[in-house]
C-alpha cells in the first residue's frame, strides 16, 4: 500500500486513498515550459519558411502507406506531418483555421506566429513577464490592423471586366506547381466564381462548384464545364452515349422488388411456385420501368445499384440509366437540373424530373474509363472544374491550388478591399508599429517593438527564397517606404526590376491579411500564458 499511495480519513471517518502517480508524469514549469513551447513552434515555422512566396520550394511527404504528396500549401504540409508536441499541434490547427476561414495565407500565418514567439524568447531572457509581452502584442496587433485598413484600396468586382480578378487569382497561383498554366487556371477559377456568385448578397455558394480530377492528359486540358461531371458511366455498354434534351428521374430507391420489413422465410416447394415468383419479380420490374417512362423520363439517375435483369430490361425499354451515384453528386445533379430527388417510385411525377440540354459520356484515350457530363442545365449556376494531369500527385496539387484561388476570389466578393503583396503590407505595418512603440511609456513598448521586428520575418523569407540577400533587400525597401511614403513597395520576388507591387499586379485580399495577423497574435498570446505542462512521461 505504501508504494502506491497513502490512506487518509475525511471528517466523517470514511477512508480514502491518495494515489501517488506523480513520478509517472513529466512536468515543465516557468521559463522551461515557455522555452519548450517556443522551440516547438519555431521548428514548425522553419519547416514552412522555405515554402513562402512565388519562388518557395515544395515539400515531399510520404504517407504510412507509401503514398506521395508534393505540395507547398502550408495547411496540407502540416496536416500530413506527424507532429507529437502539443504546441506544434496548435500550430497545425492555426494553419487549418486560416485555411477554413480564408483558404489562402496558411504558410504566412505560421511563419508570423513562429517569428513572434522567437522575439518573445529574447524578451523572456531579459526578464520581462510573459503577460506584459502578450499585452504588448495585443496593442501592436491593433496598430497593425488599423494600418492595413489605411493602406487598403477598393477593388471593383465587375462581371463584365474579369481581368482584375484574374490578376488576383494569378497572385495566389504564382507559388503553386501549376503556375505554367498560370493564366488558364486563374481564368477557370474566376469564371467558376462569377458563374455562381450572388453579387447582391455578396456571397458565393461553394456547394455549386465541384472540382473533379482525372489522371491522364496534361494540365492544359483542364476545363470548366457549365454543368455537372460525375465519375460514372451508363449502366449497360449498349445504352446510348449521348442523351439530348434529357428529362431525368433522380431516384434514391433501388430497382428491385419490395422486400417485407419483417424477418421472413419463403419456402418454394414446386416449380410452379418458382415460376410465379419469377413472373411477380419481372412484373414488378416492368411496372417500375413503365412508371418511369410514363412520366416522360428518358434517363434514370439512381443512387443504388440494380441487378443484370433490371439492367437488361432498361436496355430493352430504351431507358438509359446510371447507377451507384453518390449522395452529394445526386444533390448537385438535382440542384443543377432543377429536379427533385424521389425516394419512392409512387411519388415520381412529371414536375419532379430534372432537365438538361445534353448528357454525354466522355472517354479517355485508350483506357476504358468513362465519365458523364451533364450540360446546358436548367440552373446554369452549377459548374464543375474538370482537372487533367500527368499523375495523381499533380491532379491533387492542382485541386488544392484551385481551391485556394476560388477562396481568394470569394473573399473579394464578400469584402472588396485589397492590399498589395510581396511583403509590402508587413513592412508598412512594421514601420507603423515601431513608431507607435516610441509613444508608449510602459514596459509594453519592448513587446510592441518585438512585434514590429517579427513582422519583418515575412519579407525576409520572401527575399531569401527568391535568391536576394535578405537583410540588404529589406533595409533598402524599408528606407524607400519611409522616403517615398509609398506602402506598395515590396520584395521583387520575380526579378522584374520594380518594387512597386501595384505595377507588378501582386494583389492580396485585406480580409486574408487581417486574419493572418489576428490569428497569429491570438495563438502566441495563448502560448505565452502557459507556464505549467504536465504529461504522462511516455508521451513527452
Amino acid at each position: 500500500m505504501a508504494g502506491t499511495g497513502s490512506i487518509a480519513f475525511d471528517e466523517y471517518g470514511r477512508p480514502f486513498i491518495i494515489v501517488r502517480d506523480q513520478e509517472n508524469k513529466t512536468r515543465l514549469t516557468g521559463i522551461e515550459a515557455h522555452k519548450s513551447h517556443i522551440l516547438a513552434a519555431k521548428s514548425i515555422a522553419n519547416v514552412l519558411k522555405t515554402s513562402l512566396g512565388p519562388k518557395g520550394l515544395d515539400k515531399m511527404l510520404v504517407g504510412p502507406d507509401g503514398d506521395l504528396t508534393i505540395t507547398n500549401d502550408g495547411a496540407t504540409i502540416l496536416s500530413q506531418m506527424d507532429v507529437e508536441h502539443q504546441i506544434a499541434k496548435l500550430m497545425v490547427q492555426l494553419s487549418r483555421s486560416q485555411d477554413d476561414e480564408i483558404g489562402d495565407g496558411t504558410t504566412g500565418v505560421v511563419v508570423l506566429a513562429g517569428a513572434l514567439l522567437e522575439q518573445a524568447e529574447q524578451l523572456l531572457d531579459r526578464g520581462i513577464h510573459p503577460i506584459r509581452i502578450a499585452d504588448g502584442y495585443e496593442i501592436a496587433a491593433k496598430v497593425a490592423v488599423e494600418t492595413l485598413d489605411k493602406i487598403s484600396e477598393r477593388f471593383e468586382v465587375d462581371l463584365k471586366k474579369p481581368e482584375p480578378l484574374i490578376r488576383l487569382a494569378m497572385t495566389t497561383l504564382g507559388s503553386k506547381i501549376i503556375n505554367r498554366c498560370h493564366r488558364q487556371m486563374a481564368e477557370i477559377a474566376v469564371n467558376a466564381i462569377l458563374a455562381v456568385a450572388d453579387l447582391d448578397r455578396k456571397d458565393v455558394d461553394f456547394e455549386l462548384i465541384k472540382v473533379e480530377g482525372k489522371v491522364g492528359g496534361k494540365l492544359e486540358d483542364t476545363m470548366l464545364v457549365k454543368g455537372v461531371v460525375i465519375d460514372k458511366d451508363m449502366s449497360h455498354p449498349q445504352m446510348p452515349k449521348v442523351v439530348k434534351d434529357a428529362k431525368m428521374a433522380i431516384l434514391t430507391c433501388p430497382f428491385e422488388p419490395p422486400k417485407p420489413k419483417t424477418k421472413h422465410k419463403l419456402d418454394v416447394t414446386s416449380v410452379e411456385d418458382y415460376h410465379k415468383l419469377r413472373e411477380y419479380e419481372i412484373g414488378k420490374f416492368e411496372s417500375m420501368v413503365q412508371s418511369v417512362k410514363d412520366k416522360g423520363a428518358n434517363l434514370v439517375i439512381c443512387q443504388w445499384g440494380f441487378d443484370d435483369e433490371a439492367n437488361h430490361l432498361l436496355l430493352q425499354k430504351q431507358l438509359p440509366a446510371v447507377r451507384w451515384v453518390g449522395g452529394p453528386e445526386i444533390e448537385l445533379i438535382a440542384i443543377a437540373t432543377g429536379g427533385r430527388i424521389v425516394p419512392r417510385f409512387e411519388e415520381l411525377t412529371t414536375e419532379k424530373l430534372g432537365h438538361a440540354g445534353i448528357v454525354r459520356e466522355l472517354t479517355f484515350g485508350t483506357t476504358k474509363e468513362r465519365m458523364l457530363v451533364i450540360e446546358e442545365c436548367k440552373n446554369s449556376r452549377a459548374v464543375t472544374i474538370f482537372i487533367r494531369g500527368g499523375n495523381k500527385m499533380i491532379v491533387e496539387e492542382a485541386k488544392r491550388s484551385l481551391h485556394d484561388a476560388l477562396c481568394v476570389i470569394r473573399n473579394l466578393v464578400r469584402d472588396d478591399r485589397v492590399v498589395f503583396g510581396g511583403g509590402a503590407p508587413e513592412i508598412a505595418c512594421s514601420l507603423a508599429v515601431a513608431s507607435a512603440a516610441d509613444e508608449i511609456s510602459t514596459l509594453e513598448q519592448y513587446a510592441v517593438r518585438a512585434f514590429s521586428e517579427a513582422l519583418e520575418s515575412v519579407p525576409l523569407a520572401l527575399a531569401e527564397n527568391s535568391g536576394h540577400p535578405p537583410i540588404h533587400t529589406l533595409a533598402e525597401v524599408k528606407s524607400r517606404h519611409v522616403k517615398e511614403k509609398n506602402p506598395r513597395l515590396g520584395i521583387d520576388c520575380l526579378h522584374k526590376g520594380s518594387n512597386d507591387m501595384k505595377e507588378q499586379q501582386v494583389i492580396e485580399t485585406l480580409m486574408a491579411k487581417k486574419q493572418q495577423l489576428l490569428l497569429a497574435t491570438q495563438l502566441v498570446r495563448m502560448i505565452l500564458k502557459i507556464d505549467d505542462v504536465r504529461v504522462p512521461s511516455d508521451g513527452f
